[in-house]
């Protein structure tokens, strides 16, 4: 049996390192994370043209149809050129309207967000680290009243999916009276986040929103696993080219047994971890009593490698490696985004631990 993927998957990674290498090149990245925009229109709009924005949308709707692995595979090439832009938030908003939505909901949204003529975000957390379907209180029966913290590009969102209590997920236009943005000074300014006050703002509620509020989470854990594997790797890449180009004492650095040696340890860390997400993505398709826990495992596990890993590519980097100008301070900071948002793995080892009945 294969365990692999598959080649047309390979062909998808490889087709969108190039492009975000050809288009978006750390000097690139970093004009856009020093103006905290985020957004380049141009860049998305080629994204789009690849059909970046439609992957798990249905094929009768204008999309590829594809399964949260694709999709998961294309987070990690996109983390690992360190890309800008919408891909998170839209894509769940994409794959929440695809499960909880009805026929007319299906209709009007997601031909348009395949397309890139309409841009979607997700609207989950709320303050005090309540992620969880069960932890939300914003009341969404007839009209949404409350806060959303941490919503991906909500200000150029045209839909925003909203969490609300029950658990469940109700559909809310930007432009709709009653919703103010309020922008968010995150830590991946690359993916700039907004807080949403919304005030009796009219609403659809998704009819199977409250199946699919979680399996929401469960697929955006997922793709934060799956970019914070491409992070987590294009530290590794940058530190290994960085050890053999940097001279010390008349020898490139990689030549020092110590650099070896972590920069080895660095590797065993993240690369066997491949397998958690691969898993999770796949389970959340086809094995769907595993698919739960198999994502919090993924969600923790891996965030928290990237973590470290972060870490130590800012020692193995040395005098520069703390610094702004260095470029591993971008990568650093998107694990440092995808380890928090959804919550901290402690909460999803708790989790893991309690679904395994504990």
């Amino acid at each position: 049996m294969n365990f692999d993927i598959s080649e047309e998957q390979e062909l998808l990674q490889e087709t969108l390192k190039q492009y975000v290498e050809n288009e978006c090149p750390p000097t690139r990245i970093r004009e856009l994370f020093d103006s905290g925009e985020g957004w380049d229109p141009t860049f998305w709009k080629g994204l789009v043209e690849m059909g970046v924005a439609g992957l798990v949308v249905p094929e009768e709707h204008g999309g590829a149809g594809l399964e949260l692995l694709d999709l998961a595979l294309a987070a990690e090439s996109l983390a690992y050129g360190g890309a800008p832009g919408p891909f998170f938030g839209h894509s769940l908003a994409c794959l929440a309207i695809s499960l909880g939505g009805s026929d007319a909901q299906k209709a009007k949204w997601l031909p348009g967000l395949a397309t890139g003529e309409a841009l979607g975000s997700v609207a989950l957390g709320e303050a005090g680290g309540a992620w969880q379907p069960e932890q939300w209180e914003v009341s969404g029966d007839g009209s949404v009243s409350g806060s959303k913290i941490c919503v991906p590009h909500a200000g150029r969102a045209d839909v925003i999916v909203v969490g609300v209590a029950g658990p469940g997920l109700v559909l809310v236009e930007r432009v709709a009276s009653g919703v103010e943005v309020q922008p968010f000074e995150g830590v991946d300014r690359v993916r700039p986040l907004d807080t949403v006050v919304f005030e009796g703002a009219a609403c659809e509620a998704l009819p199977e929103g409250a199946a699919a509020a979680p399996r929401l989470r469960d697929a955006g854990l997922v793709l934060l696993a799956a970019d914070a594997f491409g992070s987590a790797t294009r530290l590794v890449d940058m530190c290994v080219e960085y050890a053999k180009n940097r001279e010390q004492f008349g020898v490139t650095i990689g030549h020092f047994q110590a650099l070896k040696h972590q920069l080895s340890s660095m590797a065993l860390e993240i690369e066997p971890s491949r397998g958690l997400y691969w898993y999770a993505a796949h389970a959340f398709d086809h094995i769907l009593d595993e698919s739960e826990r198999s994502a919090a495992i993924a969600k923790a596990h891996i965030t928290d490698r990237a973590m470290q890993i972060s870490r130590d590519a800012v020692e193995a980097h040395g005098g520069i490696g703390f610094t702004w100008e260095c470029d591993v301070q971008l990568w650093f900071k998107r694990a440092m985004f995808d380890r928090a948002f959804l919550g901290q793995p402690s909460v999803h080892r708790e989790r893991s631990a309690q679904l395994a009945g504990w």
